[in-house]
């Protein structure tokens, strides 16, 4: 997400770099490729022509102090003005309510509300404790119905019963009074969707909301379809009093126009991001954190929570003993971390949210992607038990064999043993008292050639 926007910005911003003073002049040329990135992005115009303005009236004749640059005051500048017109800080959910807390889903169809609904109770079981139940009021969908009864039970959350038969006020309040007597604490409802707004679904649904009172209302829309997302999100709120917005497949949008647009025309805040399939991909939205990726500043907070959330603690407590130990890390480790990585959404993934990476990652996806440790897992799975605590007998047949196993090349093996003693260098001097420096300073050779743009320590 934001991936051309931010190459976009980031390209312009260094223009204005190494002025004594910000006038109207030297920025005018900034401003204009500024305003041009932005609706490329598909940001909606009002939206664009707001921002434009309010950067310009506050950088215009401001004079830089002496510890930043001209470049670094404006970039402060955009910065702050990309998080007032996003919202400024994550809006949390409200849950102070008596049990079960009822949060209703709306959006059209294919937006993504059923899966929505399983990783929203998802995240609120494992990062807040919650215990959920879930039911699907979409009568005019029964494959939905079975849908969110799957994905119910691969999470770990109560399903409650509901058939197409029944009519959506009378599934909701079954729903309720069930969740109430087993004592859970959230209950989310996931509405019927059209394919597209029409004053049916829309009495339907202010009937059924009415009915309900849900504490959160959130419309669940999908951010590829761009600055659509928020006039839809737009045409629901007026309708229904929304509390939120869902924005849905943020992987797949590298424009990011939804985002920047559904805050300012709903007045609404984005409570959530969609960045992937599975049901752990979901992400609170910080507008802070996310103006920071768009100017390729990083995001290290987020970075660090999701670490904390998704890293096996026992594995990493494990490794980090056997090295003090100053025992080695064989390919065993290196497959297990490799694994780690991939709960974190992959190298990509991390690689976008560290600062200074923004602008590279068109530069460094052919050399570090996910289908390049899929290849290294075949590979070490390939090994036998010995080769994998002890690489160094893996000799000429061997090699053979474990690339034969792999489906692969010997060469693709070579390159994995390198960067595995590459990896092991790089742990030994983890280990030491100087540990951390030395390590970051070795990160750059991790990865077949390096990582562009990585500072060096």
């Amino acid at each position: 997400m934001f991936d051309n926007l931010s190459n976009r910005l980031t390209s312009s911003l260094d223009r204005i770099r190494g002025r004594a003073k910000l006038t109207e002049d030297n920025i005018k040329e900034v401003l204009r490729e500024v305003r041009m990135a932005l609706l490329e992005a598909d940001v909606a115009l009002p939206v664009v022509k707001a921002f434009i303005d309010s950067v310009k009236e506050r950088a215009v004749g401001t004079e830089v102090s002496k510890s930043l640059s001209p470049g670094q005051v404006f970039l402060k500048i955009v910065k702050q003005e990309l998080e007032k017109v996003m919202g400024e800080a994550n809006d949390e959910l409200n849950l102070k309510a008596k049990p079960p807390a009822v949060i209703l889903l709306a959006g059209l169809q294919g937006a993504g509300k059923t899966t929505s609904a399983a990783k929203l109770a998802r995240y609120l079981k494992e990062r807040h404790k919650k215990s959920v139940a879930v039911v699907s009021a979409d009568v005019y969908r029964p494959a939905a119905i079975k849908q969110l009864q799957t994905l119910a039970n691969e999470i770990g959350v109560d399903f409650i019963e509901s058939e197409a038969s029944q009519k959506p006020i009378d599934i909701a309040n079954n729903a309720i009074d069930v969740a109430r007597k087993s004592h859970k604490d959230v209950l989310i409802l996931d509405t019927a969707g059209r394919l597209a707004i029409d004053d049916d679904m829309m009495a339907e649904i202010k009937a059924l909301h009415t009915a309900i009172d849900p504490v959160e209302t959130l419309f669940v829309v999908d951010a590829m379809t761009g600055q659509d997302a928020a006039n839809t999100a737009k045409a629901f709120g007026d309708v229904l009093p929304l509390t939120g917005v869902v924005l849905t497949k943020t992987d797949g949008d590298a424009r990011g126009g939804a985002a920047l647009s559904v805050r300012h025309i709903t007045g609404k805040p984005i409570k959530f991001l969609g960045v992937g399939e599975k049901t752990e991909a979901l992400e609170p939205f910080h507008p802070d954190r996310l103006a920071s990726r768009i100017l390729g500043m990083g995001d290290m907070l987020s970075l660090i929570e999701e670490a904390e959330q998704k890293i096996d603690k026992t594995k990493a407590e494990k490794l980090a003993g056997k090295l003090q130990k100053g025992k080695g890390f064989d390919l065993e480790d290196f497959k297990e971390q490799l694994q780690q990585m991939k709960n974190m959404g992959g190298m990509g993934a991390m690689l976008d949210k560290l600062p200074g990476m923004g602008g590279q990652m068109a530069n460094i996806q052919d050399k570090v992607n996910d289908k390049m440790f899929v290849q290294m897992e075949a590979l070490i799975n390939s090994m036998t038990a010995q080769e994998r605590r002890n690489p160094d007998v893996i000799n000429g047949s061997r090699k053979k064999r474990i690339s034969a196993g792999a489906g692969l090349q010997i060469q693709d093996l070579n390159r994995l043993l390198k960067q595995h003693k590459q990896m092991q260098k790089m742990m030994k001097k983890f280990s030491s008292k100087s540990g951390m420096k030395k390590m970051m300073r070795g990160m750059g050779s991790m990865m077949p050639g390096g990582f562009p743009g990585m500072p060096k320590m």
